[in-house]
């Protein structure tokens, strides 16, 4: 049981990194479709699409939705749908880059709210390993801010991603991952629907190239992606479990040269550097 339970301990940062790299690769595939669909209605199909995917594939799991699930599950789920709608929102008032940087602010977000909330301890390690992975972040997105309505809305997003970390690091642990993550998936596709209703109601995908990215984004970056993270934070400290995803960023700066042709600058290579740098020493040394 013990030589399992190291086993999971050394695959959960991999299968973590696998998320990152998904959500970065996301980016790229979502870009041209989120400009022929309102933000809000490529969410709702997205996360409606991966619940009606994980149900096809294992119908028996909603009988294995038991109270506790549903509660715990609901409550990540409204953390999920906030981030997502707000980032979304504030997206559409600043730029992408400076979206990105303050999204990644929930690796920040992530040991605060567990010390306020939780009562965790902090180390020096930690912090250092946290400011690392900021000044990685913001090398690869930060091009000058200004104080806004837009900015705001994104560090909501930000603090919300990072209570969703807290929450998983405290509830999933011997709770069945797949009905976890299907109660928190059709939460937050409720919630994106509701907010359709502000940008003049749902519009459906208009052509084959959006239903493509929706497919790709439901099915990788979506169920199999939430499936993980919730198994894997069933065995990782939240802290690090925030710096691994962080790398999202450093994947889609990658993923951008590779398939869009975009320069890689230093700016953006000791940026990256920077984030692998510090998601390495902090999963590296096992220090809570």
């Amino acid at each position: 049981m013990d030589v399992m339970h190291h086993r999971k301990l050394r695959l959960a940062p991999w299968a973590l990194l696998a998320v990152s790299a998904s959500w970065g690769m996301a980016f790229v595939v979502m870009k041209d479709p989120i400009e022929k669909q309102n933000v809000n209605s490529f969410l709702f199909t997205r996360f409606a699409l991966a619940v009606l995917v994980m149900v096809a594939l294992k119908p028996t799991v909603l009988t294995r939705i038991t109270r506790e699930i549903l509660i715990k599950g609901v409550a990540a789920g409204l953390f999920l749908g906030t981030g997502y709608i707000f980032q979304t929102l504030g997206l559409k008032l600043v730029g992408a880059a400076i979206t990105g940087f303050v999204t990644g602010l929930y690796v920040v977000a992530t040991p605060l709210i567990a010390w306020i909330v939780l009562r965790h301890k902090i180390t020096v390690y930690t912090w250092l390993c946290v400011a690392l992975a900021t000044a990685g972040l913001t090398l690869l997105s930060f091009t000058g801010m200004h104080s806004g309505e837009g900015e705001l809305l994104v560090l909501v997003s930000a603090i919300a991603f990072g209570a969703h970390i807290v929450a998983l690091s405290q509830w999933s642990n011997g709770l069945d991952a797949y009905a976890m993550t299907i109660v928190q998936l059709t939460v937050a596709g409720v919630m994106s629907a509701i907010a359709t209703i502000f940008e003049g109601g749902y519009q459906a995908p208009p052509d084959f190239g959006v239903w493509g990215s929706i497919i790709f984004t439901a099915v990788f970056c979506t169920a199999v992606a939430f499936i993980v993270q919730t198994w894997a934070q069933a065995h990782m400290n939240h802290t690090k479990v925030a710096i691994i995803l962080t790398m999202e960023i450093v994947f889609a700066a990658l993923f951008a040269v590779i398939f869009s042709g975009e320069v890689l600058t230093s700016r953006i290579a000791l940026g990256g550097l920077l984030v692998m740098i510090a998601m390495y020493v902090l999963v590296l040394r096992e220090h809570d």
